[in-house]
């Protein structure tokens, strides 16, 4: 009984004593943590999309608090989240232009044209790796089997008559379809713009007609119209710039192949 009542004493004694030290070394190694981070942390989405450039939410959260990240850095918050954040670090949101991911291909299947049928896995990146870089004629164009799609984590876009089409209202602006497609189509713009040039093609005019009736030519005539020098020309195509359009519409009405479509305000 005696070596028992001994036991039981030793093992209460050991238990106190490395719960003192686990105590002390609490204390001793605690890390600090930043009341402002937490509450940043905890006013974030949590979607830990990465469309704020950072690896995920917590990440960002210690940007923001650190002052390295701007307050509405999150694309899925927007100014709602923006202005709590705000409040935390205190500081004013800045008021910044909602974007949206924008498909520059109109190519769809009655307009497109396919120069052999593909059999092979319906995924963009797959179909870039076999010979000609894909079925639809036109290099440049969206073919249409959804790596973008899959990408997506807000069900922002989907295949409409062998196209990507965004849908504005879902869309963050997040930039995983922007990463996901194999041909550069997909580019973040102001929900705002007037219009837009749903092409990508270099291609030389002849080219472009033989392939698709909606590609843009190069014929310049949009950008010569423009009166408010907003169109230039990249490498035969025809770019908008958003900050300096004033909705005036005439080169969508100048356009011979009516490749630059009005977008409807949100």
């Amino acid at each position: 009984m005696t070596e028992i009542l001994i036991a039981a004493v030793l093992i209460g004694v050991t238990g106190i004593i490395i719960g003192l030290l686990l105590g002390f070394a609490g204390e001793k190694f605690a890390v600090e943590v930043d009341e402002k981070e937490v509450a940043v942390r905890e006013a974030l989405p949590g979607n830990n999309c990465g469309g704020c450039g950072y690896a995920g939410c917590d990440a960002l959260a210690k940007a923001i608090a650190s002052g390295e990240a701007k307050v509405n850095a999150c694309p899925v918050g927007g100014a709602a989240v923006a202005e709590e954040i705000g409040k935390i670090m205190g500081v004013e949101a800045e008021a910044g232009r909602r974007m949206a991911a924008y498909v520059k291909c109109g190519g769809t299947c009655e307009k497109a044209k396919d120069k052999y049928e593909y059999f092979g896995e319906k995924d963009c990146n797959a179909a870039c790796a076999v010979p000609g870089a894909g079925p639809k004629a036109c290099q440049y164009g969206c073919l249409g089997f959804g790596s973008c799609v899959a990408a997506c984590e807000f069900d922002a876009i989907h295949i409409v008559d062998g196209v990507a089409v965004v849908d504005r209202d879902k869309c963050v602006a997040c930039g995983k379809c922007v990463e996901a497609c194999p041909k550069h189509l997909i580019e973040l713009l102001p929900v705002d713009s007037y219009y837009i040039v749903q092409c990508s093609s270099h291609d030389n005019a002849k080219r472009v007609m033989e392939v698709c009736s909606t590609g843009c030519r190069g014929c310049t005539l949009c950008a010569r119209e423009c009166p408010a020098d907003a169109i230039t020309m990249e490498n035969g195509l025809a770019v908008i710039n958003q900050d300096v359009c004033v909705g005036c519409g005439l080169c969508e009405r100048r356009c011979p192949a009516h490749c630059i479509i009005e977008q409807p305000l949100p």
